[in-house]
């Protein structure tokens, strides 16, 4: 449609993108609304004042919804921390809320090669309604995700369970995304496993979703009888939706970018159908009184709407399933009426309907992966055929090509090409994406997407399809189960392959703002009459974007302050700490033993490199147990590193493989290992801070455990200090005070050992004497971390306490007299006075007693 002379952009797409922007404004709102403003400014030309006026107040009520669900999320978390910490014993009642989904096979596969415990078979959601926690009543219905669950379960089923229970953890770190936008869409709080589970009724008889679970169920055994043992995992993947890769085919598909090919995504969606509708028309049409009395296409479309919900659910429900049978619905919806669908009003309406009944759609990956793609083979796919594929422009515009000989070598190139610039077009629609979630992307991606997508698309899913439909034919179901594994195993070969190349480009993540700049940079470069002005809308977008990254790197390294941050990493000690010149340095990197949880790979990595660092002056490991050195691999893995200061005790008493492989690899990259002999009694000036290291001094004391081998650091800037104890106890601390007495003071104290009861004596508090206290602990530790005499002894104090389990990381500022403090989300607040003795002048945060 024209609007004098312009293209009129559609008015159901306008409000479709802004009820799907009510995530972003809620999470980031100033770039959200700046971005909104700016886009709205650059249209108003190519759409009415009523649609732009409808797509503002559709942008704000979806904001505001999504806003309340955030909150909500919050209140639920909060009471699943009081009623759930420390973990507890629950037997309780619950109604099953999800499909069953395998977790752990190949954790499962080397346990039972191994002769040991089988880890848990499966993973459900589930509502519990009554019963106990710990001895103490249910106060009200709450969601919790179960390990160990039979696999023959289904919605609607009720059981009763004994379950150790926790509260989910939610690692919440400034400057990584806030993790409470899960909580809102699933409403899961916490989380364990199965102790013991009995059905006590199963879902009705007429419940389509408990059908639909049992035929997952089915089709889950069938592919595990049947497909290559290579090859289970990956058919899983591509039929049920259950991603439960090796950890090394993870990596290989990501970095290569042949993800999608294994998600149930929207083409995979569309095929499936599209193979049930060709079937069906191919039988009506065969059946004379139908065919002589109806249209056999609209009774096609008809029941091929049902049937795209219907997948989309056996498929495991994700974000672009759903969005590709909205999508696929509307088309058929249109054929059912005799209408011409119209792609862009199809995708519209998707969008629309997806955010209406939930705000917070946009944070889901696979959702915004689908709309991104098809966004690109919508807008973009034409523009690069033309660009790239012989003869197409002038097929665009109608133009004639030569006879049959010429066209021969054009044909050639065409089918060559042709499947390149679609893939071109949806990895641009995905790239800023594919960019926040990942800190790869993959150069190769579209050579290897040109090799693997055929088979995956025309090979591996319709010979996995074919085989969960055909369980009552053997013969042709092995042959089906032969033909998809084949397939498969050669679609991971590719990956494999390009992942090897390690032609990655590793990249920042988008800022909110980059992403606002983006998305107004499009829209006013589509909006432009000219195509100079649309390269000089985009060349400013590209200005804006590189502008942005220099605030964006300026912020995560800042100048002329000494920034420590407490980070969340649950039971163990992570301390990123900024330095005043710019440098940065590490004090551990959490871990948990025995966890798929990686928290260098979960947490230090993402927030590096959203902070843009990409170099470590030096990294310090306390002592070497696996909660401190856990998430150090990963998280080294990539960045520059100056030096690593290390006691040394793990190499002299043997710490595991884990250590030993990361020491391994830091002297093979040719970094430093710093032991005390060379850090002790020497203050060094470290990018403008002065870091002092009291113990293990002047050398480890064979005669005490790790904890007390803990290196201790005291880093100042000006007149203000923070004081790293690692994890020393009792003894440790006795030996401090006494070699240093007063001069130990500091203003932020990182309390000892997770602040149990062996560590932040009496004494020691005296003599460091600090205004505020950070206690680095897991909602899901068992230990009865911070003990209740610790934080009796800081609260008599009036120390101010953050808890890393009770609103996340702390961070800690001073410019050398101003110290200033906040927690995420929180604006940073000036920092209590000096205590001076024992006044309690302020409250204690964060439930201290």
């Amino acid at each position: 449609m024209l609007r004098g002379g312009l293209a009129v952009i559609d008015p159901v797409l306008l409000f479709g993108l802004a009820l799907a922007a009510g995530a972003p404004l809620a999470l980031s709102p100033l770039a959200t609304a700046l971005g909104a403003a700016l886009a709205a400014a650059a249209l108003r030309r190519r759409a009415s004042r009523a649609a732009l006026a409808a797509a503002g107040v559709a942008l704000v009520v979806s904001g505001l919804r999504a806003r309340a669900l955030l909150d909500g999320a919050g209140a639920a978390y909060e009471g699943a921390l009081a009623l759930l910490q420390p973990p507890a014993r629950c037997e309780v009642a619950c109604a099953v809320v999800s499909s069953p989904v395998v977790v752990g096979a190949a954790q499962r596969r080397s346990a039972a090669a191994s002769g040991e415990d089988e880890p848990p078979a499966s993973r459900i959601d589930v509502e519990l309604s009554g019963g106990t926690c710990g001895g103490r009543a249910l106060p009200g219905p709450l969601r919790a995700r179960l390990y160990g669950a039979p696999l023959d379960l289904a919605r609607g089923d009720r059981l009763e369970v004994t379950v150790d229970l926790s509260p989910i953890h939610l690692f919440r770190n400034e400057g990584l995304r806030d993790a409470t936008a899960a909580i809102a869409r699933s409403g899961i709080v916490a989380s364990g496993t199965i102790v013991e589970a009995q059905r006590t009724s199963e879902g009705r008889a007429i419940d389509v979703r408990a059908a639909v679970d049992r035929a997952r169920a089915f089709v889950r055994g069938r592919i595990e009888a049947t497909f290559h043992p290579d090859a289970v995992a990956l058919g899983r993947a591509l039929v049920l939706g259950e991603t439960d890769l090796a950890p090394e085919d993870q990596e290989a598909f990501r970095e290569s970018g042949l993800a999608h090919l294994l998600a149930v995504s929207g083409t995979h969606l569309v095929l499936a159908v599209a193979g049930f509708a060709a079937a069906l028309r191919a039988i009506l049409v065969r059946v004379g009184p139908i065919a002589a009395r109806w249209d056999a296409g609209r009774i096609t479309a008809a029941l091929c709407v049902p049937a795209a919900w219907l997948y989309a659910d056996f498929a495991g429900g994700g974000g672009s399933a759903m969005r590709a049978a909205a999508m696929l619905s509307c088309a058929m919806g249109a054929r059912l009426l005799g209408l011409r669908p119209v792609g862009v009003r199809c995708f519209a309406l998707s969008l629309a309907g997806a955010a209406a009944v939930d705000p917070l759609v946009a944070w889901d990956l696979s959702f915004g992966l689908s709309a991104a793609a098809t966004a690109g083979l919508l807008w973009l796919q034409r523009p690069l055929a033309a660009l790239l594929v012989p003869g197409e422009r002038e097929r665009g515009d109608g133009g004639a090509e030569g006879g049959p000989g010429a066209s021969s070598p054009r044909e050639l190139a065409r089918k060559v090409l042709a499947p390149l610039a679609t893939t071109l077009a949806a990895m641009f629609g995905c790239a800023p994406l594919l960019l926040m979630n990942g800190e790869t992307f993959p150069l190769l991606g579209v050579a290897a997407n040109v090799v693997a997508a055929p088979i995956g698309e025309l090979a591996a899913l319709p010979f996995c399809l074919a085989h969960a439909v055909l369980s009552w034919a053997p013969p042709v179901e092995r042959g089906c189960a032969l033909v998809g594994s084949g397939a498969l195993l050669a679609v991971r070969a590719v990956a494999r392959a390009s992942a090897d190349t390690g032609m990655v480009l590793r990249l920042p993540e988008p800022s909110p703002a980059q992403l606002a700049a983006l998305a107004a940079a499009i829209a006013i470069a589509w909006a432009a009459e000219r195509r100079g002005r649309r390269l000089a809308a985009l060349a400013a977008g590209a200005a804006a974007w590189l502008l942005l990254e220099g605030v964006a790197t300026r912020a995560g390294a800042p100048r002329g302050v000494l920034r420590v941050n407490v980070l969340d990493v649950g039971q163990g000690d992570a301390i990123l700490i900024d330095l005043p010149e710019g440098g940065a340095m590490l004090v551990d990197a959490g871990g948990f033993v025995g966890s798929p949880v990686d928290t260098g790979a979960r947490v230090l990595r993402p927030l590096l490199r959203s902070r843009r660092r990409a170099r470590l002056d030096a990294v310090v490991l306390s002592h070497p147990h696996p909660d401190h050195f856990g998430g150090l691999p990963a998280t080294v893995e990539g960045v520059e590193v100056g030096e690593l200061w290390d006691t040394g005790q793990g190499e002299a008493e043997g710490a595991g493989p884990v250590y030993r492989k990361l020491l391994s690899d830091l002297r093979r990259r040719g970094v430093p290992i710093v032991r005390p002999d060379a850090l002790c009694g020497r203050p060094r000036v470290l990018s403008g801070a002065t870091i002092e290291v009291l113990a293990p001094c002047p050398e480890l004391h064979p005669d005490r455990g790790a904890n007390d081998n803990s290196f201790v650091l005291r880093i100042r800037y000006g007149a203000r200090s923070a004081l790293l104890v690692g994890d020393a106890e009792h003894e440790a601390e006795d030996a401090l005070v006494a070699r240093y007495g007063a001069a130990l003071h500091a203003d932020l104290l990182k309390v000892g050992h997770h602040g149990s009861r062996t560590s932040t004596g009496a004494a020691l508090l005296a003599a460091v004497d600090p205004s505020i206290a950070a206690v680095s602990c897991g909602v899901r530790n068992r230990f009865g971390h911070p003990s209740p005499e610790v934080l009796s002894r800081l609260s008599a104090r009036g120390v101010a306490i953050a808890r890393t389990d009770r609103g996340g990381a702390l961070t800690w500022e001073t410019d050398g007299e101003r110290v200033l403090w906040s927690r995420p989300g929180e604006p940073p607040r000036p920092a209590p006075g000096p205590r001076g003795g024992e006044a309690a002048g302020h409250a204690p945060e964060n439930g201290a007693p």
